[in-house]
């Protein structure tokens, strides 16, 4: 595979990103990985090419970029659970910086970049997204439904809130096809948000599947951190593979 760190044009200025495609000319189909909050880091890029290995161009931004560029944490501060409340003092000031608005130039400008990549097909392309990433490639699919074919969201967080804003209440522009595969015992995303976010799917028509992953923490497909949940990443990568063969077929990398 074609391995690449790189600067991307972003809405405020470079993204440093990962960029990961399979040998071979191509055309593939783009996909963007929207990360978690912790960020651009080795076990994220493992799994951007694992997507790659399936026949895929794969584009993994930070998109914290504006406040810092990668690495946002150090790897043992993944796993202490005494360094932790630290590190999410650190995150979620940047998080917040995050908006929907300019969540949404910047995702534009992530697909254009993949558009412009020589072995990039021509189309829409599909977006993976972990924690707060899923929250967010639920926004950025909503706002361009012509440019996102499709969408897999994992253990993601506040997708369901009372703002005028929340997440589920613009998913009537969706066209492609979404998975939700949500944390058990998750106090970001409970039952009755669950829910919630399968009513607005199904009045609004969104081709979707919803699922939970009994015993499975938040956050359970991070192998890096100790919310790791072995059963419920392999569940995961089943569950996006189909959806990526149904929405955005590749050919074989």
């Amino acid at each position: 595979m074609q391995r690449t760190s790189i600067d991307v044009p972003a809405a405020d200025g470079p993204a440093d990103a990962y960029f990961v495609t399979p040998d071979g000319p191509g055309p593939y189909p783009g996909v963007l990985l929207f990360m978690d909050a912790f960020g651009v880091r080795p076990r994220l890029r493992e799994m951007a090419d694992r997507i790659a290995e399936r026949g895929y161009a794969v584009l993994l931004p930070n998109l914290f970029y504006r406040d810092q560029r990668s690495p946002l944490v150090e790897p043992a501060e993944l796993t202490d659970a005494d360094r932790r409340g630290a590190v999410f003092g650190r995150l979620v000031p940047m998080m917040q910086t995050l908006t929907s608005a300019r969540l949404v130039a910047d995702t534009t400008a992530y697909l254009d970049f993949l558009a412009a990549q020589d072995g990039v097909a021509a189309g829409p392309a599909g977006i993976v997204g972990y924690c707060m990433g899923g929250r967010n490639a639920l926004i950025a699919m909503s706002a361009l439904p012509d440019r996102i074919a499709a969408l897999g969201s994992f253990h993601a967080g506040r997708v369901v809130t009372e703002e005028p804003d929340s997440p589920h209440r613009a998913v009537g522009s969706i066209t492609g096809e979404v998975y939700f595969g949500h944390a058990d015992n998750d106090g970001s995303m409970t039952p009755e948000h669950v829910k919630a976010l399968e009513t607005a799917l199904a009045e609004a028509g969104v081709r979707y599947t919803s699922e939970l992953y009994e015993g499975a923490p938040h956050g359970f497909t991070m192998s890096d951190t100790a919310m790791y949940h072995p059963e419920g990443e392999r569940r995961h990568w089943a569950a996006l593979f189909a959806l990526l063969d149904r929405a955005l077929p590749a050919q074989p990398a």
